[in-house]
């Protein structure tokens, strides 16, 4: 995990567009009401489209069962001809989550789920290599404490796609691992117990999940403007999508793991939604279910001590407490969600029967977070229930104070999901920060201070050092972290886990990944209409200088496999990934969470004749080539069958063609580049030199 807070760049490829006014109505009738937060909810959604990379916002608050401030700001369609309106939808990624646990908990008011129950007493076929695996109960699905390793997503994020491949292979995706803790013993986030939550209500309730969430969420809500992948919804009323490094408007996006992030839906919709947990929808779901759902399940022995901050589950919810409200003397639950290209909040103040709903193109939902926020504090502070917004928190600049030498034995290498990070120490009380994965970044600094913290110069995080009852040392990251405009959020988390160095590995295996060590490994079986070839065409495999025998946060276990072993509550340690290396052919591949790779040894040159042609083998698997110093610049026309992709990258990775997008036009090829032809088994494509 970052220190800082991620945000993307503010800049956008329609930043020269003007964003469509913004509107606001009043469903009590009354124009007048709410007048100062509707100024405000505009100004901040303009401000999120023009200063932090949201490409179009859509917003609503609901107050007692009425909507009474909704619009929306940026742009949609590049041509302009499709304005923004209150029913234009936009994907909610893990805000869909909710109506997972909302579905899971209206089965267990009938009394066909508890909670506490193994989850094999449901689904039979749910099986592991990791016999703990039989203790997984319904209720470590919905409070990410399952043990699951994290995401098997394989064609799961395609473009106008619902083929439900992740969905449907779960099971035996899942039949092939082992679980990185034991079940209940932490809560870290994790998508596959929501995909897996998602199954058990299908196999409960007798019903597809689409069909499910409709006829007894949706439908009651009266939520028309709220579909799934299998709905096929038109594509013209999703909100517009556009990608930084590419020129032009993409397709739709569609996440085909529905219970865990593929829900569509607007703004005023999930404020209907959001009745649910103020009380003002009957029939929904028992009080004591809402209630239970409310309940701060994340207080497991291996958590950090209370702190403010934005992470903290519930049944569902990411937390039961979101920051600043506490400060306010007011309960507030928060769901976000973030796809590859949208993003969504919604928080909700059960005690204020209030609730505010943001989603966008663009952005993150952090900042959609931030806009719900200070939606909610302006009504209230209009409304007179509060008499002022308070002012932002600070740990304080750090006050220079003489550091024990024992804390000196906190250096090391840390590890966290996918990443290391080098902790250094001075006697001075001087701790350095940097990450082996961005060697030009500069080392974050940090002084000692008096209460036996390391602060930043600004005073907004602290950094110490918890050795907990497993035996592990962690990196615990506070944070307050102010966005002009849009107000502060704070964050308290075991960010990594020192890792241990092994014994030298032994030479046979330290050969082997050595050989590896730089390599490039390209995607295979990736469907032809999958983001990932619009996103990471490759992924570079470096070994680690500063702790040998690890790659990444991946302990080196043999010649081809690495393990990774942390375990870390929060985000930092989720989505963990093994490594499992095989030979077949003479060529190298590489398995991870059930996505495959071939190493860079294997893609040729392409070769570019007046007329030539690429056929995907019986495998399925993509056929990756590199661009040679002759054919660079050429320019070649593919003619892709029915059911094919093309993408051509730059040197750097970038990609510069996706025929998904582009269609079926002349592409330069760029010197050092690659391309890669994905599609059925057989698929033939036709190639010519223009």
């Amino acid at each position: 995990m970052r220190t800082k807070l991620w945000l993307p760049a503010a800049a956008t490829v329609l930043s020269l567009l003007a964003p469509t006014a913004a509107m606001a109505s009043a469903a009590d009738g009354t124009s007048n009401a709410y007048e100062e937060t509707q100024k405000a909810s505009a100004e901040k959604a303009d401000l999120l489209t023009k200063s932090y990379g949201t490409t179009s916002v859509q917003y609503a608050l609901i107050d007692h069962g009425h909507i009474v401030v909704s619009g929306q700001s940026g742009v949609n369609d590049e041509k302009g001809k499709k304005p923004l309106t209150a029913d234009t939808m936009y994907g909610i990624g893990s805000t869909s989550k909710m109506f997972t646990t909302t579905a899971v908990m209206q089965l267990v008011d009938q009394g066909k789920i508890d909670l506490d129950t193994p989850v094999v007493q449901y689904i039979p076929e749910f099986t592991m290599k990791d016999d703990r695996y039989k203790k997984i109960t319904p209720r470590m699905l919905l409070n990410h404490s399952s043990g699951l390793n994290g995401s098997s997503l394989t064609n799961a994020f395609l473009f106008e796609d619902n083929d439900p491949y992740a969905h449907d292979t779960l099971l035996k995706q899942l039949a092939d691992q082992t679980l990185k803790a034991d079940p209940g013993a932490y809560s870290v986030y994790c998508n596959d117990g929501f995909t897996l939550a998602e199954i058990l209500v299908e196999r409960v309730s007798g019903m597809d999940f689409t069909s499910y969430i409709h006829r007894f969420i949706t439908e009651p809500l009266e939520m028309s403007d709220t579909k799934t992948p299998l709905d096929s919804p038109n594509a013209s009323k999703m909100a517009g999508l556009y990608y930084p490094t590419y020129e032009g408007q993409l397709p739709n996006e569609t996440v085909n793991v529905i219970g865990t992030g593929g829900i569509y839906s607007t703004a005023e919709d999930l404020a209907r939604f959001s009745q649910i947990f103020t009380g003002q929808a009957e029939g929904i779901l028992s009080g004591q279910s809402v209630e239970a759902m409310e309940q701060d399940e994340y207080k497991t022995p291996l958590w950090p001590d209370d702190a403010d901050n934005s992470i903290g589950y519930g049944l569902g919810w990411d937390s039961v407490d979101l920051y600043p409200f506490g400060d306010y003397g007011i309960k507030a639950l928060t769901k976000g969600g973030d796809t590859i290209l949208y993003h969504a909040s919604l928080v909700v103040l059960p005690g204020e029967d209030m609730a505010a709903a943001v989603v966008s193109s663009g952005g993150s939902s952090t900042t959609d977070q931030l806009l719900a926020n200070q939606m909610l504090l302006q009504a209230l502070k209009e409304k007179g229930e509060i008499a002022d917004f308070k002012p932002e928190k600070s740990y304080g600049k750090p006050m220079k104070a003489d550091m024990p030498e024992s804390v000196l034995q906190y250096a090391g290498i840390y590890g966290a999901s996918n990443q290391t990070m080098k902790v250094g120490i001075s006697k001075g009380g001087e701790l350095s920060l940097s990450t082996e994965q961005a060697p030009d970044y500069p080392a974050e600094k940090y002084e000692y201070a008096a209460d036996g913290s390391f602060r930043s110069a600004d005073g907004n995080t602290k950094i110490s050092f918890v050795t907990e009852d497993n035996g592990r040392t962690y990196l615990w990251t506070r944070q307050y972290a102010s966005l002009p405009g849009l107000g502060q959020t704070a964050l308290s988390l075991y960010s990594a886990e020192k890792l241990q160095p092994g014994d030298p590995l032994p030479a046979e295996t330290a050969a082997a990944w050595e050989r590896r060590d730089g390599k490039k490994y390209y995607p295979l079986n990736e469907k032809d209409t999958s983001l990932a070839y619009l996103l990471l065409p490759a992924m570079t495999l470096n070994l680690s200088e500063q702790l040998p025998g690890y790659v990444l946060d991946k302990r080196i276990t043999g010649p081809d496999t690495a393990v990774s072993e942390v375990q870390i509550p929060g985000m930092s340690g989720r989505d963990l990934v093994n490594y499992t290396f095989y030979t077949r052919d003479g060529v190298e591949y590489l398995n991870a969470a059930g996505s495959v790779y071939v190493n860079e040894e294997a893609v040729k040159p392409i070769y570019i004749a007046k007329k030539s042609s690429v056929t995907i083998p019986s495998s399925g698997y993509a056929k990756w080539y590199t661009v040679s110093d002759k054919d660079a610049g050429k320019a070649v026309r593919v003619k892709t069958p029915a059911n094919g992709s093309v993408a051509v990258y730059d040197e750097k990775g970038t990609c510069v063609f996706f025929s998904v997008i582009g269609g079926d036009r002349k592409v330069e090829l760029p010197a050092k580049g690659s391309v890669v032809f994905a599609g059925d088994a057989g698929s033939k494509f036709e190639i010519s030199l223009q």
